[in-house]
């Protein structure tokens, strides 16, 4: 992961890399799975102000609910609070990012949630980080870092 410098040291947000993380990566991470070593490092990477990581706000309203159905209304606001103080932007379900979902449903054999995760790294020009093989679809058409 490099983060490119301008002139004088002064970092531009625009230099900096960038990471869209879906349902699938986040899971990893509060399940304690196989690639949970990546996340972790990434989300320390964010907190050092090294690189930028986002999520959609339904890729988050995804988690919530597979948690409540899971572990309970408890459990889930546990894992609001945790979402909150992670280094981790939370991106608005904006009309744009909508049309943009939309179009890579329609086009991908996705799952709706997915396809804000796609649209998200597409308009951000960020790496998608997942371990869901339904992006294998979208390979060429985004970037993508698989974990595991």
């Amino acid at each position: 992961m490099s983060v490119k410098r301008r002139k004088f040291g002064v970092l531009e947000a625009s230099d900096m890399e960038r990471l869209v993380l879906d349902t699938f990566a986040l899971m990893v991470y509060f399940r304690n799975e196989p690639g949970v070593a990546r996340v972790r490092e990434l989300l320390e990477a964010a907190a050092r102000g090294e690189i930028e990581i986002s999520m959609s706000l339904v890729n988050l309203g995804e988690i919530l609910y597979i948690t409540e159905r899971r572990q309970g209304e408890e459990m889930t606001r546990q894992v609001l609070s945790l979402v909150d103080s992670l280094p981790i932007h939370i991106a608005e379900a904006t009309r744009k990012r909508v049309l943009g979902a939309a179009h890579f449903k329609a086009m991908y054999p996705i799952s709706y949630a997915d396809a804000f995760a796609a649209a998200l790294a597409e308009e951000l020009g960020a790496t998608l980080l997942t371990g869901d093989p339904e992006f294998k679809a979208l390979a060429g058409r985004i970037a993508i870092e698989w974990l595991m």
